[in-house]
């Protein structure tokens, strides 16, 4: 199962049992997720940066990259395929610990996407906040059991944000659009962002409100697991376009793959 844990390592060693009862104890902290195929992740660098910005933000240094990357490779050690969390915490003698988490691969759902989109914004939502926040985390549970897999995160005014565990994205007939608005930017995102255009799909950033929503061709979320097709928001069909989904799934897979 992707939820099973095979290894967690503490600043490249096995927590201790006094290490283990701070961390059940302290949700201070930050971190990025990441699939890894034989070895190798997507964006790389990026993921570095982000701990590096978030850790200066939160704890005041940032992390030595080349050590973080250490961690993770000796984590994963025989394993080639894997689910990989780097998160950052406060250890027990108060300065930042890099914890690393290691379980079975995954990938995006089989089935398209149902949103519910809640009036609700993440503090700080540029950082990826480890326990995601309760509110977050709430409206995520209450959209599951309702028959949605994931919500869609606005402002009081309709403006939308993000998804409660991944990124928007709205193809308008011509380009893709991502909301102008408060949100993390993920990996993923971040990777198509910059390799879209260059696939033969123009993209741009404008503010997007729900009221907008009937006006596109197709929705797709983006998160740590790859691209999956959105076929509903709220009592919204939305129209799954598959060779949109081809086209910018092979971008994406085109992205280089890096070492750990």
């Amino acid at each position: 199962m992707a939820d099973q844990v095979l290894r967690i390592e503490i600043d490249g060693s096995a927590p201790t049992e006094s290490q283990l009862r701070h961390l059940a104890l302290n949700s201070y902290g930050h971190f990025t997720a990441m699939q890894v195929r034989g070895g190798k992740t997507q964006g790389l660098d990026r993921h570095l940066a982000r701990l590096s910005l978030a850790n200066l933000e939160m704890f005041g240094t940032e992390l030595d990259g080349d050590q973080v990357r250490d961690h993770i490779r000796h984590a994963l050690g025989d394993i080639a395929d894997a689910s990989v969390r780097t998160i950052v915490v406060l250890s027990e003698n108060d300065r930042p610990a890099v914890l690393v988490t290691v379980r079975p691969p995954a990938g995006v759902p089989s089935t398209p996407h149902r949103l519910l989109s809640v009036a609700y914004q993440r503090p700080l939502p540029h950082i990826k906040q480890i326990g995601g926040g309760f509110g977050q985390v709430f409206y995520r549970r209450a959209a599951e059991r309702n028959g949605y897999t994931e919500v869609l995160l606005t402002a009081l005014d309709g403006l939308v944000c993000e998804g409660g565990i991944t990124n928007v994205a709205f193809f308008d007939g011509t380009g893709v659009i991502w909301p102008e608005a408060p949100a993390l930017s993920g990996i993923a995102m971040q990777l198509l962002e910059a390799n879209l255009a260059g696939g033969g799909i123009p993209t741009r950033r404008r503010p997007v409100y729900l009221a907008d929503l009937p006006t596109f061709a197709s929705v797709f979320v983006t998160s740590s697991r790859g691209i999956a097709p959105v076929a509903r928001i709220n009592e919204l069909d939305i129209p799954v376009d598959p060779e949109l989904m081809k086209s910018v799934g092979e971008i994406y897979d085109a992205v280089p793959w890096d070492r750990v």
